[in-house]
């Protein structure tokens, strides 16, 4: 059995700066380390349980099925700091038939992203 300790996304985005700025101060996720030198370098940003780093540089922007799920406590609230930031929205929040409150933007290289808020009532807040 496999024993995870931690894990991370690896984004290879087309231009390193461009997403740094995206993810760092647009969308202002928290550093949890940076390393190397140069335009290629990595940063690691703090992403939930997880971690997101965005390193190197790819020649193509990662393929249509790479997607990130950012839950938050309050999507509204992130809709509207979102806005402020300036970071194009590409679906408001609605919520879903499933329940959630889903909104999606997208990086600079078109990673979609889904900022979710799980509601108080919601069967994934329920314990059995």
């Amino acid at each position: 059995m496999v024993h995870v300790l931690s894990s991370r996304i690896l984004l290879r985005p087309t231009d390193p700066e461009r997403s740094r700025t995206f993810y760092g101060q647009r969308l202002g996720l928290e550093v949890y380390r940076e390393f190397g030198t140069g335009p290629e370098r990595g940063t690691v940003y703090f992403l939930g349980g997880g971690f997101l780093e965005v390193s190197g540089r790819a020649e193509q922007p990662p393929g249509p099925g790479l997607q990130l799920w950012l839950q938050v406590a309050d999507v509204a609230r992130a809709h509207r700091e979102l806005l402020g930031h300036g970071v194009p929205i590409v679906r408001p929040p609605v919520r879903e038939p499933w329940g959630l409150l889903e909104m999606w933007i997208e990086d600079p290289d078109g990673v979609r992203i889904v900022v979710v808020e799980v509601p108080a009532d919601h069967p994934l807040r329920s314990r059995p």
